[in-house]
């Protein structure tokens, strides 16, 4: 089942097998360059059905680190083209996730210490933006509280970067509303502490990324597939949880949502989450019972059958791979053979094939 395609719309993955998006803090001031054509193009080489770029940025200061590819500008689109032309040519379908960091904008890259850097510091900038002035880290600058002014040019960013990525190309979109990253910080009453339309109760909470939802889908096409990433549960007390998660689910369904990718986490640092193989997984099933959406599993899948298992025992329409495909890119053409399945090979590499 692991390579059976899958319709979407009108666009049709020909195996069940995503690219998670996966940060490379390669870029400058947004564009992509020949790592992300790299990085992304071997995963198609390697046989994933959707290859997924990294969080990519809808305003500069929405950019995790400064290093983080964009989307907010049209001069992005050129670079992104050409990695996009190459993905389709290798018979994967070519995704962008569209992100906003919110709160944990200006950080600092992994492999220098992953801290809130200041402004002009390696790139640092100001201001950064959050749903209420609430620092991630007790250490970190309180973030501006947006205004209405502020949440609808964030939305319309969105809109306009949803139709730049259709410009370069890309058949899926993925917004980014996990990890404690802006729409997620929306999301839950930790990081949302607003006393407007946009915070308060549930259906406040929810507001702006449906707002987000809508101005995406007006600007992306109907045939092409939209996927939400949500954080299923904040691993916290009275945070965001499982049962908002499958409510939220069945609200983007109407709003013209196809998948949710449900992975945890990332909203407050120094939680105790259960970490261990297919740990996200039950999320993924309850959302996909409970909501009727497709979903996607993602989180220590890491064996040809753990991943099949996921989907016939219709835990998830996909798996989601990030580590993974990280140490083995070619993981997809392994798993094949592991499951007895026939699968095309690139020509070049024809001659290694059993």
């Amino acid at each position: 089942m692991l390579f059976e395609a899958l319709q979407l719309r009108d666009v049709v993955l020909p195996n069940r097998i995503v690219v998670s998006p996966m940060c490379q803090y390669s870029s400058e001031d947004g564009f992509a360059n020949d790592w992300h054509f790299v990085h992304l193009g071997s995963r198609a080489v390697g046989g994933a059905g959707l290859v997924l770029t990294e969080a990519s940025a809808v305003t500069p200061e929405g950019r995790i680190s400064p290093q983080d590819l964009g989307i907010w500008k049209d001069e992005h689109i050129a670079g992104l083209e050409r990695i996009v032309k190459f993905i389709d040519a290798r018979g994967a379908v070519a995704g962008m996730q569209l992100a906003h960091a919110g709160r944990k904008a200006s950080t600092q890259i992994p492999w220098k210490g992953s801290r809130t850097l200041a402004p002009g510091e390696d790139g640092g900038f100001r201001p950064i933006y959050a749903p209420s002035p609430i620092p991630f880290k007790a250490e970190d600058p309180a973030p501006e509280e947006l205004d209405s002014k502020g949440i609808a040019r964030i939305v319309k960013s969105f809109g306009d970067a949803a139709e730049r990525a259709l410009r370069a190309g890309f058949r899926v979109l993925e917004l980014h509303a996990a990890h404690g990253y802006l729409l997620h910080e929306f999301l839950s009453p930790l990081s949302n502490r607003r006393g407007d339309a946009y915070g308060g109760p549930f259906e406040n909470r929810i507001r702006a990324l449906l707002e987000v939802t809508r101005a995406v889908r007006a600007r992306w096409p109907e045939r092409f597939p939209l996927f939400v990433r949500i954080s299923a549960t904040d691993w916290a007390e009275e945070g965001w949880d499982i049962e908002q998660s499958i409510e939220l689910a069945r609200r983007l369904a109407s709003e013209g949502v196809d998948l949710i990718d449900c992975s945890s986490g990332g909203l407050v640092p120094g939680v105790k989450v259960p970490v261990g193989p297919g740990y996200q997984t039950p999320f993924a099933e309850r959302i996909r019972r409970e909501a009727a959406i497709a979903t996607g599993a993602v989180g220590m899948i890491r064996e040809a059958f753990q991943a099949e298992h996921v989907l016939r025992t219709q835990q998830a329409d996909v798996v989601v791979l990030a580590r993974q495909l990280l140490r083995d890119p070619y993981w997809p053409l392994a798993a094949a053979r592991q499951l007895g399945a026939n699968v095309r090979w690139p020509v070049q590499y024809e001659r290694a094939r059993d």
